[in-house]
C-alpha cells in the first residue's frame, strides 16, 4: 500500500475523533459552502456537492448544519466569503507537500502554514514547483461486506477502477481516474457495497523513503498542518512503513 494510502487511513481514524469534538463538521461545512457556490445547490447537478454530502452524512452531521452551509454557498444566507487556495511547500528532507485550504484571510492562512513548516525544518515553495509531482485521482473507501479480496478487486476493476488496496480493517481503498470517480462509486453502490467515503485527492507520482526517525518527524508536521483551522487536506510524497503507523498513532 502506498504512503498516500497509509496517511489516508491515519486521517480516517483521526477524523473519527475530530467528529466527536465537532471539528470535522466545520471542515465539511466549508466544503459544502464552496461546492454549492461553485456548482449550485442541487446535488443532482453538482457532483462535487453530492460527494461532500455523502461525507457529511457519513459523519452524522446535523441536517440543519448541512442545509445552512449549502444556503450560504448559494448566496441564500450571509456567511464568510471563503476561497480555495492550494499552497506548495517542503517538509524536511525535501518531502513535497500540497496543502489545500479554504480561507477568508489568505494572510492569516499562509502565516500559520509557514510557521508550522519552518518550525518543522521545512519551507514554503513557489507555485508550480511541487504540484507537478502529483496526479489528481479519485479515491473511494468501501466496506467489503463479507466479500473476499479477489472478488472486491475484480468488481472494482470491472467498474472502472485503476487500482485497489486492502486495509487491515477489511475495507478497500479504490483508486480511479478523477473523471471516473462518480461512475465507479455509483456502480459499486449499486452492487451492494457500502461507500464509506468518495473524494478527489492528489497522489504522488514517486515517494521518498526516509529513516524511521525522520519519517515520524514529518508525520508530526503533516498532523500539525491538518490541525490548522483553514487547512482541509495535506498531500505528500512521503513513503510510510507499516511498522511506523502504530508507533506514530501511539505517540
Amino acid at each position: 500500500m502506498s504512503g498516500h494510502s497509509k496517511w489516508a487511513n491515519i486521517k480516517r481514524r483521526k477524523e473519527s475523533v475530530d467528529a466527536r469534538r465537532g471539528k470535522i463538521f466545520t471542515r465539511i461545512a466549508r466544503e459544502l459552502q464552496v461546492a454549492a457556490r461553485a456548482g449550485g445547490p442541487d446535488p443532482e447537478m453538482n457532483l462535487r456537492l453530492r460527494l461532500v454530502l455523502d461525507k457529511a452524512k457519513a459523519a452524522n452531521m446535523p441536517k440543519d448544519n448541512i442545509e445552512r452551509a449549502i444556503a450560504r454557498g448559494a448566496g441564500l444566507e450571509k456567511g464568510d466569503e471563503l476561497e480555495e487556495v492550494t499552497y506548495e511547500g517542503y517538509a524536511s528532507s525535501g518531502v513535497a507537500l500540497l496543502i489545500e485550504t479554504m480561507t477568508d484571510n489568505r494572510n492569516r492562512t499562509v502565516a500559520e502554514i509557514r510557521h508550522v513548516l519552518t518550525k518543522g525544518g521545512g519551507s514554503m515553495a513557489s507555485a508550480g514547483s511541487v504540484a507537478w509531482q502529483f496526479d489528481r485521482k479519485g479515491q473511494l473507501i468501501v466496506a467489503a461486506n463479507g466479500r473476499d479480496q479477489e472478488e472486491v478487486f475484480l468488481e472494482a476493476i470491472d467498474a472502472g477502477a485503476e487500482d485497489v488496496y486492502f486495509n487491515e480493517d477489511g475495507s478497500a481503498e479504490i483508486v480511479t481516474a478523477d473523471i471516473d470517480l462518480a461512475a465507479v462509486r455509483d456502480r459499486l453502490h449499486a452492487a451492494g457495497y457500502t461507500i464509506e467515503s468518495a473524494e478527489l485527492t492528489m497522489v504522488a507520482q514517486n515517494e521518498v523513503d526516509l529513516p524511521a526517525e525522520e519519517t515520524l518527524k514529518i508525520l508530526g508536521v503533516l498532523e500539525r498542518l491538518e490541525d490548522l483551522d483553514d487547512v482541509q487536506r495535506v498531500h505528500s510524497n512521503l513513503a510510510i512503513d507499516d511498522a511506523l503507523i502504530a508507533e506514530f498513532e501511539a505517540a
